[in-house]
């Protein structure tokens, strides 16, 4: 939008809409806030009671001795992981125990599921969830 127009939408409906929304101008039971969660209930007599389930409560590991900062600078070079796809991950999950099973003679065509292929996966090739996500 222009300045011209934001001029004229501001002269013609009114310069209080064009003001920043506030706490202040909403009504009483506005609460204008940044997005927390409310620990407890406001009862009709505006009375808080707070609630111990809606409180959230922090799990922190132990960090005494930790030599790594929590700030990563942004100079910092790219990682050097190669991107995994379908079938990177079916070469390193299942491909050995394809291959394992073939060696000793005990691949059977038809019990594929335990690799993780489903009848149901026709024109796909690979299925990475329930069974053979890695975790």
């Amino acid at each position: 939008m222009g300045v011209l127009s934001t001029l004229a939408r501001g002269l013609v409906r009114g310069a209080d809409r064009m003001a920043e929304f506030t706490s202040k101008r909403g009504s009483r039971t506005h609460y204008k806030s940044r997005g927390a969660r409310p620990t407890g209930i406001l009862t009709s007599s505006r009375k808080f009671i707070p609630v111990q389930a809606m409180i959230p409560q922090f799990v922190v590991p132990n960090l005494d001795g930790f030599k790594l900062r929590p700030y990563v600078s942004y100079r910092t070079p790219a990682g050097t992981e190669p991107v995994v796809t379908p079938e990177s991950l079916f070469n390193e999950v299942v491909a050995p125990q394809i291959q394992k099973d073939f060696e000793e003679g005990t691949l059977n065509q038809e019990q594929l599921d335990k690799y993780g292929f489903e009848p149901s996966q026709e024109g796909k090739l690979f299925k990475l969830y329930p069974k053979n996500f890695v975790r």
